[in-house]
């Protein structure tokens, strides 16, 4: 399920422009997956070659840079280390390289604490989730994603994270609270509701969409208003 963001902020520095820096935080090498499918060697060489032509950046960012590799939800990186991070950090996957937080890239996040304090990753990148109304019409809902430590289920539900929901729910977005891959939750904040509350539906999600599947679904994204049900 998937929320659509132009433009994807690239990180090859340990700092950030934002100002914030990760710090002893490791928690998305643990909650968030890695595949290597998403990244095809073709595909990763022409991104690199289009970086370099364009001035982002230089050949020597990539120097050394290891390929690819699997990694479920909700476990630990092989290359994680307890208080010293990522020990391949120079050397990280091109997928890693590409990846951030919105906490670290400061989005109207300065209300929110750390991932490893708050127990919360709210990924950069978009999904969307597909519901379908009493009619048997199928509707693609655009969603942010919020991987959530499954030993804290509920800190989603921390104020801070509810207020970005709801400013995010005012711009037609709805949320999806990832414990893994597959277990999810969509949260429907007031604003996207017909009764003024909050919403959640509960089940099995489909996994993330990646690729031309999650751009074209995110195009066939429609702006919606949940209903309870009634009975």
């Amino acid at each position: 399920m998937m929320y659509y963001e132009p433009m994807v902020r690239i990180v090859l520095e340990d700092d950030d422009a934002s100002g914030r820096h990760c710090g002893g935080c490791t928690l998305c090498c643990r909650l968030l997956p890695i595949k290597a499918a998403a990244y095809p060697r073709e595909r990763i060489g022409n991104a690199v070659n289009e970086m370099i032509a364009q001035g982002f950046a230089k050949p020597a960012d990539f120097a050394g840079m290891m390929p690819e590799f699997d990694k479920p939800a909700g476990k630990p990186c092989p290359h994680q280390r307890h208080h010293k991070g990522c020990t391949v950090y120079r050397r990280r996957p091109f997928g890693c390289r590409m990846w951030s937080c919105r906490w670290l890239t400061n989005v109207d996040t300065a209300d929110l604490r750390r991932p490893d304090r708050s127990r919360v990753v709210i990924d950069v990148m978009p999904d969307f989730v597909t519901l379908t109304t009493d009619e048997g019409q199928r509707a693609n809902i655009e969603v942010v994603q919020l991987w959530v430590d499954p030993a804290t289920p509920d800190a989603w539900r921390e104020p801070s994270i509810l207020a970005y929901l709801e400013r995010r729910a005012a711009e037609g977005i709805a949320a999806l609270i990832r414990f893994d891959s597959h277990d999810a939750v969509t949260v429907f904040a007031p604003a996207l509701s017909q009764d003024g509350q909050w919403h959640e539906v509960r089940g099995q999600s489909h996994g993330e969409h990646l690729g031309r599947e999650l751009y074209e679904g995110l195009a066939r994204a429609q702006k919606v208003k949940v209903a309870p049900q009634s009975g």
